[in-house]
């Protein structure tokens, strides 16, 4: 009895030519659109966070800001009301303009010691280079009382 080979259906595959699989992309369709959205709203995320650090470190790092601080930290009035040492919180808001030697700054900056919190309030313009402060006010969070430091001491 001679064995007989089984007939041959199609073409044999050869070793050189595997069969290519579909790309990941296109046998998961509904994982490749949740990846990118979620990566654009990681990348925008990120540019916001960046913006917003740059903003809040440009504001923190101005003339004004910095006095407006020396003077909040170095009043005897603010130090008996928060205590201290005084913390700055994060979030500042409000807007500096300068145009060469003239500007106006209007902040509010949130400040903390070991007894209460409070609002530092400071509209200021800069005439010639120089800042002069219009208003710098600390405001306890609790009690609403207000504290104007350019106010000329109690006799």
């Amino acid at each position: 009895m001679t064995a007989e080979s089984p007939p041959v259906v199609g073409p044999l595959p050869s070793a050189g030519d595997p069969a290519r699989p579909e790309p990941w992309w296109q046998r998961h369709p509904r994982w490749c659109v949740a990846v990118v959205i979620t990566g654009s709203a990681l990348v925008m995320a990120v540019i916001v966070l960046a913006v917003f650090t740059v903003v809040i470190g440009s504001i923190k790092s101005s003339d004004v800001y910095v006095t407006a601080m020396d003077r909040v930290r170095h009043n005897p009035a603010v130090a008996a009301a928060l205590g201290t040492p005084l913390n700055e919180r994060i979030l500042v808001t409000g807007n500096i303009h300068v145009s060469g030697p003239t500007g106006l700054a209007e902040l509010e900056i949130p400040i903390s010691g070991p007894k209460a919190s409070a609002t530092v309030y400071v509209e200021a313009t800069k005439q010639l280079g120089e800042w002069h402060f219009d208003h710098l006010i600390v405001q306890l969070d609790s009690t609403r009382k207000r504290l104007d430091l350019l106010a000329p001491p109690p006799r």
